[in-house]
């Protein structure tokens, strides 16, 4: 049966690189529905709103959603529930993708890409399992205050509960078993309370189903230490919304460039995943043709992988991303001249 890949370009480098995908998927599937929305700070201009009910929708009814970036400085004004990141909040609650996979995986090719030496990411391939619905993005109550005094005050409130921590926790430790069997979870239970219920849940969580998998805690500004000092200590990193989100960003620089780094949002069996990378709109570069597409090619290989059930095309996929890289396809970013739709040009060539 037919599946469907609905595409959600975004702004700034966002439909740049996803027509890079939409060229990728056609060569490589021939019974692939591929739907297109517009999405983030251009349905705002468009619609007066970053997500329309019809592209929420047809997000639901697909079987994969692909969306390039959302946001730039021209809509920083507009009110925050009407911004292009609270169309992409809204996105993820919707659709319940709790789980969020971030791979860093450094190429052989462009480990000296790297800000790090050679022999400190050589080889690396970790997955960072960020929490994704719940956290301090999503935690009531929430807001800008005056005081009495006339002082303003901003706060926002960290909230999680026992199912959310471990529902995230059981997709880290399943992925660990298929990968090096470690799970690394990362909070700050020295100093906020929901760190202290994290710890408490995962532990027991592997103590009752996953004790042949190794489980460390660390705390998660040690952790950011560590991806820089020893980053291949890491296999599978699981952490919430708030820190999965800087440590990841942390992590991509690893790799060589943002450009490079994919991401999978994942919720319950049967529904819909999210795929994007995470490189962001990057208006200073976009309408220029530069910018890095395999970061997204590479989410369209998760969604072959995870929610559209051709493992084996993914694969093919993967191997022709590093065949172009091996080959010498660069872009800017990492040290290249190639323009986006060469470097999506080239990962073709190296399919066929």
């Amino acid at each position: 049966m037919s599946k469907t890949l609905l595409l959600l370009p975004g702004d700034g480098i966002g439909p740049e690189v996803c027509t890079e995908v939409r060229k990728i998927a056609v060569a490589l599937t021939n019974d692939l529905i591929i739907d297109e929305k517009i999405y983030g700070g251009a349905s705002y201009d468009a619609h007066g709103t970053p997500l329309t009910d019809d592209a929420l929708q047809a997000a639901l009814t697909s079987h994969a959603v692909l969306m390039g970036a959302v946001g730039g400085p021209q809509w920083a004004s507009v009110p925050r529930h009407l911004r292009p990141e609270a169309g992409l909040l809204t996105l993820r609650k919707e659709m319940d993708v709790y789980a969020n996979l971030r791979p860093a995986l450094c190429f052989d090719a462009l480990a000296d890409a790297s800000s790090l030496k050679r022999e400190i990411v050589a080889g690396l391939d970790i997955v960072i399992v960020r929490e994704l619905t719940g956290g301090v993005y999503f935690g009531q109550p929430r807001g800008i205050e005056t005081l009495p005094d006339g002082q303003r005050r901003g706060f926002d409130t960290q909230v999680y509960t026992t199912s959310e921590i471990e529902r995230v926790a059981r997709v880290a430790f399943e992925l660990a078993r298929g990968r090096r069997n470690k799970v690394t979870s990362a909070e700050k239970s020295n100093v906020m309370e929901s760190g202290v219920l994290w710890r408490e849940v995962v532990t027991d969580l592997h103590r009752r189903d996953y004790a042949d998998v190794e489980l460390e805690h660390m705390l998660a500004d040690n952790a950011a230490m560590q991806l820089v000092r020893r980053p291949t200590q890491f296999d599978v990193l699981v952490t919430d919304n708030l820190f999965g989100d800087i440590l990841s960003d942390a992590a991509a620089q690893l790799t060589g460039s943002l450009g490079m780094l994919p991401s999978a949002a994942l919720g319950s069996a049967g529904k819909p995943g999210l795929y994007e990378p995470i490189h962001g709109s990057a208006p200073d570069i976009a309408g220029q043709g530069v910018a890095n597409p395999l970061a997204a090619i590479l989410s369209f290989e998760m969604a072959l992988r995870w929610s559209l059930g051709q493992a084996e095309t993914a694969d093919r996929l993967h191997a022709a991303v590093v065949k172009a890289l091996e080959g010498g396809a660069r872009t800017r970013d990492i040290g290249g001249t190639l323009t986006t739709a060469q470097m999506g040009d080239a990962v073709l060539r190296a399919l066929n």
